[in-house]
Order: structure tokens, then sequence, then C-alpha cells
């Protein structure tokens, strides 16, 4: 089988041949040659010839995974959860259903891109750890939800720090009190409160005066809840001014 697709020229012959058994074996050659530009057109005719035999399952397999060894992430996903609603009591339909999800979370970008992959990615794992309870893939498919999650805290967390910087306070905190409230266990957590107090004091300095006595009054609360969790924090003394200016700007408008 090898000399048989040694060659440009005896490839092109199989490719264009009518001889499907030949191209069945030769594309399964390939395919365990890790040779898969070769091996894609072969498998994309001969799953289409195929529907209904006895190597229909098999092809589209390889076919799956050929779509995955290069690269082609969107198409061997669909192909991935087609074979397992194909193939339901297949022994492969729990790693295709598997590889489905897989694929949503290589898809996944930096933290700084848009996430829609790993929001998607998240929700296919944990339809497979629903489908396959007792998987052994169960335990992966729980450490790549951790990552994908750490991920969109990031990001949450990139986010809500750009709208600090740009001086829009208001909208910082708002991002911020949201990091705070869908990741309750943020590494973020001490930086985030701090910088709520922080945007909370000048968002009040910066507004317009019969808005000003509130916004102090708000700043002084979040401070007490911020002091009460990281009273010896790094940034304790730091809240601490922050405070008492915000106390006597307070006090001055009563």
């Amino acid at each position: 089988m090898l000399l048989i697709f040694s060659s440009c020229s005896n490839y092109q012959k199989v490719l264009k041949g009518n001889d499907y058994d030949l191209k069945r074996k030769t594309a399964i050659a390939l395919y365990e040659k890790k040779d898969y530009q070769r091996a894609y057109p072969l498998l994309e005719e001969l799953i289409a010839l195929s529907r209904g035999t006895a190597n229909a399952e098999d092809l589209y397999f390889y076919y799956c995974y050929c779509n995955y060894h290069l690269d082609d992430l969107v198409s061997a996903g669909y192909h991935f959860q087609q074979f397992a609603k194909t193939y339901p009591t297949s022994t492969r339909a729990e790693e295709a259903a598997f590889m489905h999800a897989y694929c949503y979370y290589l898809g996944s970008p930096e933290f700084n891109l848009d996430q829609s992959n790993s929001v998607k990615a998240i929700q296919e794992m944990q339809l497979f750890i629903n489908q396959y309870p007792n998987s052994t893939r169960v335990q992966e498919c729980n450490e790549l939800i951790d990552k994908l999650r750490r991920k969109l805290e990031d990001k949450a967390y990139d986010s809500a720090m750009l709208y600090y910087k740009m001086m829009d306070y208001k909208a910082a905190m708002i991002a911020l009190r949201n990091l705070l409230k869908d990741y309750p266990n943020t590494i973020y957590k001490e930086e985030a409160m701090f910088t709520i107090v922080r945007a909370g004091y000048l968002l009040a300095e910066n507004s317009v005066e019969n808005k000003k006595a509130e916004r102090y009054k708000s700043t002084i609360d979040d401070y007490n809840t911020f002091i009460d969790k990281f009273a010896t924090g790094k940034f304790a003394d730091e809240a601490k001014s922050i405070h008492d200016k915000a106390l006597n700007r307070y006090n001055s408008l009563k």
C-alpha cells in the first residue's frame, strides 16, 4: 500500500479512479501515515458513498479526526458532534462527544479577545459531563472548565480596569461589582474591592454638586466593606486615606 501512493501520479490515479476499495485502503494508510492532507479528499468522497455500509462508521471517524489534525476546528467539532448523533451506540460515541467540546476549548482565544468560544466550550463540556457522568474524561473536562472560567474572569477584570483607566469610574464600578458577583472567589477580589473605593471617590470628586454627598457616602460604605475583609492588606493604608478624605468631604456637605 505504501508503494501505491509513494508517488504523486499514483495518488492522483487512486483519487480520480473508481476503485473505491482501493480508495478506502489508501485513505486509511495515508491517515495512519499522518498524511492528512492527502487522506482528506479521499475520505470526503468515501463518506458520501459509504452511507449505510459496514465501512461508514470507520470512515466517518477517520474523517472527523482528519479535520481535527488539519486544524479545521470548526469542521472537526461539527463532524464529531454529528458522529456522536449518528452512531450513539458506537464505542467511539463518547470520544466523539468529548472531542466536539474539546474543539471549542481549543478555539478559545486569549482572554483579551472575544470569549464566545470559551462560553460555548464550557457549555459543551458541561453537556458532556451530564451525558457521560461516569466517563474517565470527566476530571479532564472539569479541569478545562476551570481554565476557561479563569480566562473569563481575567477578561472581566481586564475590561473593568480598562474603564477605570479611561476614567469612566461609574462603568468601572459596575463592572467590578459584576466581577465580584460572578466570581466570588476571584484572585482579583482585594484589588477589585479597593478599586471600587478609589473609583467611587474619584466619581464623587467629579460629580455635580447635588450628587457629591450621596457618592461620598457610598465611598465610605464601600471602604467599610473592603476593610472588613482586608484590614491588613496591601491597599489598607491607601484605602484609609481615601476614606478619610471622603468622610471630610461628606461632613462638609451636610
